[in-house]
């Protein structure tokens, strides 16, 4: 494992901004949008940093509050995304957000994030009201707790492979056959090593993408 993590010296800082709730400034809107077009699965540093990025120069949307209440077909937020079942994520998951700091009397959309991230159970996902969402599933669920201050990881494709090879390498069997085991498998992982789930899904994102600059890193922190 540190072999790896060292392939990707930006790991602990990506995930000790997540624990603090503190990408993208801290805004639950921005992290709310990130993990909105994420769901996708377009390429993140290309495509999601940089759509992230317009929108908010554009700035005329600030707050979790003021997104669900846009142009109901999101057309007018389409020229920063197209993809509308991204909206529709980034929009449902901002709804439930901005009920929950009204009905718990949360002093900002930020402690909303927060709260929610903390009490939501992956095992439970599919019955959460976030994962009722159309178009969010485990993988969704999980960045958005990631991004809400939880150590977990989100079981893609990328965490699955690095992950994988990890095993290889130690002569370890994989024994993750679905996206809940994979979870587990990390947090086994971790445990063994010193190292926090955090910090190895964002290792495997990291060490796995096309050497993205360091200016793109620090675009999300």
């Amino acid at each position: 494992m540190d072999s790896y993590m060292t392939g990707a010296p930006g790991a602990r800082e990506e995930a000790d901004r997540c624990l603090a709730v503190n990408r993208w400034g801290g805004s639950p809107l921005l992290m709310v949008l990130d993990v909105g077009f994420t769901s996708v699965g377009l390429g993140y540093f290309r495509s999601v940093v940089p759509a992230v990025q317009r929108f908010h120069a554009w700035g005329k949307i600030g707050t979790l509050e003021e997104l669900q209440s846009a142009d109901t077909d999101t057309e007018s937020l389409r020229i920063f995304w197209k993809n509308r079942r991204s909206w529709e994520v980034a929009r449902g998951i901002a709804s439930h957000l901005v009920k929950l700091q009204e009905e718990r009397e949360l002093h900002c959309e930020r402690d909303a994030l927060a709260c929610w991230a903390r009490e939501a159970r992956t095992e439970l996902w599919k019955d959460d009201p976030v994962g009722r969402i159309r178009g969010v599933g485990l993988g969704t669920f999980q960045y958005l707790r990631m991004n809400g201050g939880v150590d977990t990881v989100m079981p893609d494709k990328i965490v699955r492979r690095v992950v994988g090879s990890i095993c290889r390498d130690a002569g370890m069997e994989m024994k993750a056959d679905n996206d809940l085991s994979l979870i587990e498998k990390v947090k086994e992982l971790g445990q063994a090593t010193g190292y926090r789930s955090l910090d190895i899904c964002w290792m495997c994102w990291l060490i796995s993408v096309a050497s993205p600059s360091r200016q793109e890193v620090d675009a999300v922190l």
